[in-house]
């Protein structure tokens, strides 16, 4: 199992980015996959997570709206657009991936997920 991470970088508040996760060693339909976030300081956050099969998604309260995870089977790859950032969204995003069957109410529980990617650094800042 591996995830890469990739996407981020420093934009202006109210611009987009879109961070990607590629994975190999596994189908996507069979696995949950999780964006968390880490600021400065601060614990990791369940941003946007994806159960796997049919299925059904959770964001944290402060990106519902404005961010979207999605599946690309032809890239392998987990993406989360993420528009009109702010800057409380600066942080390293992580993917993370359990091929246990996860329920929405346990999708952004960092403990979820045995297997993690490395980072991408977030910057919002004018």
């Amino acid at each position: 199992v591996q995830l890469q991470a990739s996407g981020g970088g420093l934009v202006q508040p109210g611009g987009s980015l879109r961070l990607s996760c590629v994975v190999s060693g596994f189908s996507l339909d069979y696995h949950a996959i999780g964006w968390f976030r880490q600021a400065p300081g601060k614990g990791r956050e369940g941003v946007a997570c994806m159960s796997s099969g049919v299925y059904s998604t959770d964001y944290v309260s402060s990106v519902k709206g404005r961010s979207t995870i999605s599946r690309d089977y032809a890239k392998n790859a987990v993406h989360l657009q993420m528009n009109d950032l702010k800057p409380e969204d600066t942080a390293i995003y992580y993917c993370a991936s359990s091929s246990n069957r996860l329920i929405t109410s346990a999708l952004r529980y960092p403990s979820s997920y045995p297997d993690w990617g490395q980072g991408t650094e977030v910057t919002v800042s004018s």
